[in-house]
């Protein structure tokens, strides 16, 4: 028999999960700006304030670094704070909290002082919000010992990954793309918890393994539909966890394919991609018939033209030609 599923959005799969932790855990609860009755800039918490009232979902000043800290704090007394930053350029300003504080604690006092604390912020650009409002900066905190950063791509994941941040002992940060919010499907009833130790397959395919997350899946999914047709056939694989990485699931790919190819909508100098493409050299440099390739987002500050945007992100186009180019490279 089939798993049970149902018809909703990513944003509900988030809400859903948030009302779960509500209900089944008191220790838990909302904090960051506008969550409450305006519901959130992306609308994840809307009515959440309505059920849980104001001592659950609490709205904070404009002060990250104020609100940060108190959640750190909170988590240091035993409550499980669920903590929302508007967008990802904003948590620069509650680095020293996240870097100093949430990702060191627990290893400075050998273990005493953990911090059970989610973070959860959009990221991301395709929404015309301009360079100070659309970066993914996930993989500068992927750098981070002591943080546990999760990108869920799916529904399934939207929701599965928040429960499985709450059973944590660590600070875990949430990404959470803007271009997938509106995005509908079909939702797992009996998923559960995600597995945030494995990346997944999406894909399978022979030819060419693609490393990506978040709404980049999407692109490199249209993409392997189209490269299909022409008789490449792409292993997709959806990272989901990019600290720690799961170097199994990734090199096992890579030396079945013989080719990767990392898709990342952040910048190619020093980002995440760099960091995947290195770890293929290191572990399977033998088994590789092509050179390891990039597509990542263009040397710029996000413009605010959609044509521009457009021109800057990773496309499937872009892909397509990359994987083209790999096929066609002489081992």
């Amino acid at each position: 028999m089939s798993a049970s599923v149902s018809r909703t959005t990513y944003r509900e799969a988030l809400r859903g999960a948030l009302r779960e932790a509500l209900t089944a855990d008191p220790r838990v609860f909302l904090m960051g700006e506008d969550i409450g009755r305006y519901g959130g800039c992306y609308a994840v918490t809307k009515s959440l304030l309505a059920e849980f009232g104001e001592e659950r979902i609490r709205d904070t000043p404009l002060s990250e670094s104020a609100f940060v800290g108190a959640g750190i704090g909170a988590a240091l007394g035993g409550m499980r704070p669920i903590v929302e930053i508007m967008t990802v350029n904003f948590s620069l300003l509650a680095l020293d909290q996240i870097l100093n504080n949430a990702a060191t604690l627990c290893h400075m006092s050998a273990g005493q002082c953990p911090v059970p604390l989610v973070i959860r912020m959009a990221t991301g650009a395709g929404r015309q919000l301009a360079a100070q409002h659309s970066h993914s900066l996930e993989g500068w905190y992927a750098h981070i010992p002591g943080l546990r950063i999760v990108a869920p791509a799916t529904i399934d994941d939207a929701r599965g990954m928040l429960r499985a941040a709450l059973l944590c002992p660590d600070p875990v940060l949430m990404f959470e793309h803007i271009g997938l919010f509106n995005m509908e499907g079909d939702l797992t009833e009996a998923a559960g918890v995600a597995d945030i130790e494995r990346a997944a397959i999406r894909r399978t395919g022979r030819d060419i393994t693609v490393l990506t997350y978040g709404a980049s899946l999407y692109r490199c999914l249209e993409a392997a539909t189209e490269l299909s047709a022409a008789g490449i056939e792409l292993e997709v694989v959806d990272l989901r966890t990019l600290r720690p990485l799961d170097d199994a699931t990734i090199i096992k790919s890579v030396r079945r394919t013989r080719r990767a190819l990392m898709v990342d909508e952040g910048w190619k100098s020093g980002g995440l991609s760099a960091e995947l493409g290195m770890r293929v050299v290191e572990q399977a440099f033998f088994d590789l018939d092509a050179p390891v390739m990039r597509v990542c987002t263009a040397e710029v500050p996000i413009p605010y033209p959609k044509h521009l945007e457009d021109a800057a992100l990773p496309s499937v186009g872009r892909i397509v030609a990359a994987a083209h180019a790999m096929v066609a490279h002489e081992p």
